[in-house]
């Protein structure tokens, strides 16, 4: 199966998205987005997805690769360290928007993207070519009940 380069952008920053909604959903009402909260936040999310798919150590550790690679895009993205709503503002700052400033945020962030892709796809691909035919299912099936967007809860991962 042949990927473009603008699906696969388009899937890692879902996966990038889905990543940053789990470790969201896991601090209800905090704020605190320390670097020690995010790693504390990601191994609870591997330990999770561990005991629902009921991985073997290997597969674990693949999984845990997936999380670092992610954790790596999540940094990229986020780039010197301004907040989302930061490079927002700085956009709206003067009576126009700022269009050439938002054109440069863009190419940083896909830049950031692009460079980090590969190794969060072949992560993604060891972990999921890991998993046993019933394990693969139990991802298919559960993808399939949450493709109305909604975040993953309840018995699922």
């Amino acid at each position: 199966m042949k990927i473009t380069r603008k699906r696969m952008v388009i899937v890692l920053a879902s996966a990038t998205l889905l990543i940053g909604g789990l470790v969201a959903c896991g601090v209800r009402g905090s704020h605190d987005w320390s670097e020690a909260r995010i790693t504390e936040m990601r191994g609870k999310m591997v330990e999770r997805i561990s005991d629902k798919l009921a991985l073997n150590a290997e597969q674990k550790q693949r999984l845990e690769v997936v999380a670092t690679e992610m954790d790596a895009q999540r940094k990229a993205l986020r780039g010197d360290g301004a907040s989302p709503r930061d490079d927002i503002k700085a956009l709206i700052a003067g009576d126009r928007f700022d269009r050439s400033k938002a054109q440069a945020l863009l190419d940083q962030k896909t830049a950031a993207v692009q460079q980090q892709a590969p190794k969060v796809v072949t992560a993604l691909a060891d972990f999921y070519d890991s998993l046993t035919p019933t394990q693969q299912q139990q991802v298919r099936e559960r993808l399939d009940q949450r493709g109305d967007g909604g975040r993953w809860h309840g018995p699922g991962f």
